[in-house]
């Protein structure tokens, strides 16, 4: 079902599909810093907020020599008016397939009221130069997370 990923784990290769057309793969960063971070649905509250302020930040982690991406399972179509409705910078990825999301262990047992169902896991993983994962952030709590982690990408 799920796995865990650690500091100095090797980040699980992954090729998706992203906004705009076209795809995205971690082979994409080698050499860089990167930040990857999930997100349950687009246009939901917590997750406009999320990629607003790391779009917002996108200058400065560039300064860090650090790239985001956000993954989620919504279908392109859906990123590409997300990231249009809300002036997004950052790049977007799909994984509707939940390949990516489940080799990363955020594929999870959710709960709202009183009801289970599986989910994405609002989780982030700042991966180094060397394409191994340098912090886990497993349970995002979305205000001043992008901040937390910028500060942990030039830290890097």
């Amino acid at each position: 079902m799920s796995r865990e990923l650690n500091p100095g784990n090797k980040a699980p290769a992954f090729t998706l599909p992203r906004d705009g057309g076209g795809t995205v793969s971690l082979a994409d960063f080698a050499g860089k810093k990167l930040v990857l971070y999930f997100y349950p649905r687009a246009d939901t509250p917590g997750c406009t907020k999320e990629a607003i302020d790391f779009s917002r930040l996108k200058s400065a982690f560039g300064k860090a020599g650090t790239e985001i991406l956000g993954v989620s399972a919504d279908p392109v179509p859906a990123q590409d008016k997300f990231k249009a409705k809300h002036k997004l910078s950052i790049a977007l990825a799909s994984d509707e397939k939940h390949r990516m999301i489940e080799a990363y262990g955020v594929w999870q047992e959710k709960s709202m009221y009183g009801r289970k169902f599986m989910g994405i896991a609002r989780a982030t993983f700042l991966i180094g130069p060397d394409q191994r994962i340098a912090r886990v952030w497993p349970k995002v709590s979305v205000t001043g997370h992008a901040d937390e982690v910028l500060t942990a990408a030039k830290a890097l």
